[in-house]
């Protein structure tokens, strides 16, 4: 399957400039590129798609340019609602530190095919008056304020700022074009406008024989319309600092079945073959939950290497099994980060401990469940009312673990 036919069955494809003009031109090599811009430290799961499509137009054997916005970040693309936080060019660079290093994760930096920029390089060296004369001039504002992303602020109000923002995205393609002869700029489809800007300025610049490509792919959003990548606790990032593997593993573990073939479309890069497998699997035996172990365990080995991927399955494994004391400390304190902590004296009777953290209401209740063999101490069933909680007996003799029923799950600090 050649490469555009493969990225419309994954639903990767939303709006393209010239349809049949770009499927012909990806028959031979071709530059494409994707900006990102630095507003954190990490890029998060959303960017996914863009940064993985990247990666599929590289093996596809295409050359890739992944452009780091050390200057657009400072503006800021237009949010539907309000005005971006202007950051400082600190900020910034040090924001374009971390993302390096998932972009040298995800494509290889090494290679000849693979160029990093940063619009920073060209932006900071212009001045008002030229970016005025040379570049304003070609923009009318009628076609401006019709685009998408600034018409959805003119009743909320949008800054001369990030009004000019489209006219920057444009001057980076023109540059990118200029410099590396990149013919295709790819996005989410909240960057058609963008897209749009940057090919009128090529044309009216280069002239009209010049013929690039605007290609865009939908937003990744769940069955229920709602966007996807979030989680309680915000975004799903991939730093490991931010989002452990262990997270991120289970972030995509409990994807629900309604959505994870789509997601699976567009994020693995397994074959169509496997995916249909997979899909039928799901539609037979959706207990097994076997596409979303497959994809999460794929994206985790991707972003966060094999032993990313093992500590997941460790903690995992060790979780469903009972058998946490098998954990290290900071897998321990990875896997119940979310469990209710209590602090308690060394020798503790079980009952009271119960009480304390609330695992039961009253010292009767505590009672029946140790009686009933409801109640784990340190991956251990215990049903001796007479039990005490040993600080020796703890992990690292730091956190006593406790466990009621097969999902509840309390830990105790010493005091």
């Amino acid at each position: 399957m050649e490469l555009f036919e493969d990225l419309q069955w994954r639903g990767l494809i939303k709006d393209v400039t010239d349809l049949q003009a770009l499927k012909e031109r990806l028959k031979t090599p071709v530059t494409v590129y994707c900006g990102f811009d630095p507003t954190a430290d990490s890029l998060h799961i959303g960017h996914l798609q863009q940064l993985f499509l990247l990666r599929r137009y590289y093996l596809a054997g295409h050359t890739v340019i992944a452009l780091m916005g050390g200057a657009t970040g400072m503006i800021g693309d237009p949010r539907p609602t309000s005005e971006r936080k202007l950051q400082s060019l600190e900020t910034i660079e040090e924001n374009i530190k971390g993302i390096a290093k998932q972009f040298a994760r995800l494509l290889d930096v090494n290679s000849d095919r693979v160029i990093l920029e940063n619009n920073h390089n060209w932006l900071s060296k212009m001045d008002i008056l030229s970016f005025l004369r040379d570049y304003g001039k070609w923009f009318n504002v009628s076609y401006m304020i019709a685009k998408d992303t600034i018409a959805s602020r003119l009743s909320s109000g949008i800054s001369f700022t990030e009004f000019t923002y489209t006219i920057l995205q444009a001057i980076d393609w023109l540059t990118l074009y200029r410099n590396y002869h990149c013919e295709v700029q790819i996005g989410g489809s909240d960057q058609w406008g963008n897209l749009t800007s940057g090919m009128e300025l090529i044309r009216k610049l280069e002239g009209d024989k010049v013929k690039v490509y605007g290609i865009t792919s939908p937003l990744i959003q769940k069955s229920d319309g709602t966007k996807f990548g979030k989680s309680e606790g915000g975004n799903i990032w991939l730093d490991p600092k931010k989002t452990s593997p262990y997270e991120f593993y289970q972030f995509i573990l409990n994807v629900a079945d309604a959505d994870i073939i789509s997601l699976m479309k567009r994020l693995s890069f397994k074959s169509r073959e496997e995916i249909e497998a997979l899909e039928v699997s799901l539609n037979n035996e959706p207990h097994k939950r076997e596409a979303q172990k497959a994809l999460a365990s794929e994206l985790t080995e991707l972003l966060h290497g094999k032993e990313g991927l093992e500590s997941a399955l460790r903690i995992t494994g060790a979780l469903f099994s009972g058998d946490v004391m098998a954990l290290s400390f900071e897998e321990l304190s990875l896997a119940l980060a979310d469990a209710p902590k209590t602090t308690v004296e060394d020798g503790t009777l079980l009952i009271d401990a119960l009480v304390l953290t609330k695992a039961a209401t009253s010292k009767r209740e505590a009672r029946e469940l140790i009686q009933n063999g409801s109640i784990s101490v340190n991956g251990t069933k215990v049903q001796d009312l007479a039990f005490t909680i040993q600080k020796q007996d703890a992990h690292s003799q730091k956190l006593a673990i406790i466990k009621k029923g097969r999902r509840y799950w309390f830990l105790l600090n010493f005091a």
